[in-house]
């Protein structure tokens, strides 16, 4: 195997074992039922005030991201987006369904805390891994990119992702009021951990996992 065909090779190996952390993550998150990640939290308070469905709502704003990305930063799109839109969503569907339906596990309170931390930790390395090889990014986590890129190296993609995502929360729980919800089932410890510590723990997981096995020869 050539070195540029290896390097292509390792690449697309990163993007779809990121993306797959993330799917994974996405469904521990919803097994562990303490609260839902803050770009979900958002997107599950605004389709409740809109009165839409989440999964017609959620299709609706990642296109409105993505024609912000191609205005922006049209070189963050590529196979990593498609994988990602398409792929995470049906992913965690399928964990939950193996979980609860399939193999009809209980999910006790040492369960479930186990799958809040599998979670955290899952989402973060995912997305290190899969926008590190540049081969494109989610709309969503495309705007700390974004925001980074444009500050000159001002502003951290960590500070960046921390006040995206805090946003994203307060907006959630601001229309999930607003339109009369339930919060519990948006907003939880979960939904806390995600929004505060998710943007360090990508920065943690790029400079000391992805970017060395990217640049490793």
């Amino acid at each position: 195997m050539s070195g540029k065909t290896g390097e292509t090779v390792k690449r697309y190996t990163m993007m779809m074992v990121g993306n797959l952390f993330i799917g994974i993550c996405v469904g521990a998150y919803r097994l562990s039922a303490f609260g839902v990640d803050a770009f979900t939290c958002m997107n599950l308070g605004l389709s409740q005030f809109v009165g839409m469905s989440f999964g017609t709502w959620q299709l609706l704003v990642n296109v409105f991201i993505l024609g912000l990305v191609f205005w922006k930063a049209r070189g963050r799109i590529g196979p990593g987006t498609v994988v990602n839109m398409v792929g995470v969503g049906y992913l965690a569907d399928f964990l939950c369904w193996l979980f609860l339906d399939v193999w009809q596990v209980e999910m006790t309170l040492p369960l479930r805390i186990a799958a809040l931390l599998a979670g955290s930790v899952l989402s973060a390395l995912g997305v290190a891994l899969y926008i590190t090889p540049e081969l494109g990014t989610a709309p969503y986590d495309s705007l700390g990119l974004i925001v980074e890129d444009a500050a000159g190296g001002r502003v951290s993609f960590r500070s960046a992702r921390v006040a995206i995502d805090v946003t994203a929360v307060v907006t959630g729980v601001v229309f999930c009021l607003l339109a009369g919800g339930e919060l519990r089932l948006i907003l939880g410890v979960g939904t806390v951990c995600n929004a505060l510590f998710n943007g360090p723990m990508i920065q943690f997981f790029r400079t000391r996992v992805a970017e060395p096995v990217m640049n490793q020869h």
